[in-house]
């Protein structure tokens, strides 16, 4: 085990100590406070995350919170119903683009 934050990997490899402040942030408080609380499950968590994140149309975050929510336990088909149904209430190029990025996902390609 490991002092590293659940969330260390990511935010330390792509800002490290350019943004120290938003690394520790990023690390310590979202994910290891936030996601950590009990009354969502990881699961539920990443849902609503990729739902926020395609509605906004943000899929450079989208790219880690679709393999996390593999991760998390939902699967690729449930991914695809989500984006699909997501589609209609974010705006049809936002859900295009999520699944996109999803099939680059589960094709083990980068976007």
């Amino acid at each position: 085990m490991t002092d590293e934050p659940t969330g260390w990997s990511g935010a330390q490899r792509a800002l490290g100590d350019f943004a120290p402040g938003l690394v520790h942030y990023t690390d310590r408080v979202l994910f290891d406070e936030v996601w950590e609380r009990t009354d969502l499950s990881k699961r539920d968590r990443s849902l609503v995350t990729v739902a926020a994140l395609t509605a906004m149309g943000k899929t450079d975050q989208l790219r880690f919170h679709l393999d996390f929510a593999r991760q998390n336990g939902v699967t690729d088909d449930e991914l695809k119903e989500a984006l699909l149904h997501l589609a209609f209430y974010s705006g049809w190029p936002n859900g295009m683009g999520a699944m996109a990025v999803l099939k680059n996902t589960i094709e083990g390609k980068d976007n």
